[in-house]
């Protein structure tokens, strides 16, 4: 059933409620906070990049207790196992004599706050591979259902840091945004010196609660997709491939399909917070740098000229051209249909 421009109107209201709130906390990151509740919305896990102490952790914090869901936190370390995440069966007495028993791991939560996340192995980041992609782990055979809502919001330091390792790329795909978190100019810093005292965290009000965020959810998949936003899409996804576009010689690796999915949501999800009933160019534009980013693979010769992923996707969208939408009354005629 298509969704109203009435719930559109009030869904955009409550999630404007809910911005307000994060900009409440975290000062001077208006734009990290736009796209992390669009991501949210897209039921998306997103990956948030920064030097320590740029408040990473202070935005999910705050994101949880805005949302009124059970949030857990793991902090990655070098000696971290899969188990520790996922859980591990214990032996117990049951009524049939000692059995193992599944004892749920932290990852068993709403949001799940994965903290520097790269400092952990490689074998122990994979464990969040099964979870990210089938909402669910297995331990000795036996699969576990997560619950719904779930989100991974995983924070990570430079790799250039010591006692980092690179995530591989399956889990990368895996995540809908990979955001960079920018150090906080003068004005801003004299801000936070005023209205915030070292060792205090700030209070935040809980906007919403669980079920008005699936609500939310469930609205973002009833936003119109025009065919002709389809096609861009895809195009851009493509244009990320070896010999399909100017930009792709720097690139070893293209974009999966599960980028040109991933677009597709983050487009729907930024168009229901802007208040509209169909996705746009607008829209696409908007989230393809955090959307492709992670997942594009440079050429070592690129990688040496200083060529980032983010220069060239910024170059890709700038080549693939965009075809003229339909009018507004078009499309809300399509929308309805």
């Amino acid at each position: 059933m298509p969704i109203s421009e009435k719930d559109i109107q009030k869904y955009a209201t409550e999630i404007t409620k809910l911005n307000d709130t994060l900009n409440g906390v975290l000062f001077g990151q208006e734009d990290l906070i736009e796209l992390t509740i669009t991501g949210l919305l897209a039921r998306g896990h997103i990956l948030l990049e920064g030097l320590p102490g740029l408040g990473k952790t202070e935005l999910v914090t705050a994101l949880s207790k805005a949302l009124q869901i059970e949030t857990k936190r793991i902090q990655f370390t070098p000696d971290l196992l899969p188990g520790d995440i996922t859980g591990n069966p214990v032996l117990q007495e049951t009524s049939n004599g000692r059995e193992f028993v599944f004892q749920p791991g932290p990852l068993f939560a709403n949001l799940v706050l994965a903290d520097e996340i790269n400092r952990a192995s490689p074998k122990t980041q994979s464990a969040l591979l099964e979870a990210m992609q089938e909402r669910r782990v297995t331990v000795l055979g036996k699969a576990h259902q997560l619950p719904v809502p779930f989100f991974v919001l995983a924070t990570q330091n430079p790799i250039e840091l010591e006692g980092t390792y690179p995530l591989p790329e399956a889990q990368l795909d895996r995540f809908l945004f990979k955001l960079e978190v920018q150090r906080n100019n003068a004005e801003t810093l004299e801000r936070i010196v005023q209205h915030r005292e070292l060792g205090i965290e700030p209070k935040v009000e809980s906007v919403m609660d669980e079920q008005t965020l699936i609500n939310i959810m469930d609205a973002v998949r009833k936003i119109y997709l025009p065919d002709v936003v389809a096609n861009y899409i895809a195009r851009l996804v493509d244009g990320t491939h070896r010999g399909q576009s100017k930009v792709s010689e720097g690139i070893r690796f293209g974009a999966s399909p599960r980028a040109a999915l991933s677009l597709a949501s983050a487009a729907k999800s930024r168009a229901l917070i802007k208040g509209r009933i169909n996705a746009s160019f607008e829209d696409v534009k908007a989230v393809a740098i955090p959307v492709l980013q992670h997942r594009i693979v440079l050429e070592y010769q690129a990688r040496i000229d200083g060529t980032t992923a983010r220069d060239l996707v910024g170059k890709l969208l700038a080549e693939i051209p965009t075809q003229d939408l339909d009018t507004p009354a078009t499309l809300k005629e399509k929308a309805n249909a």
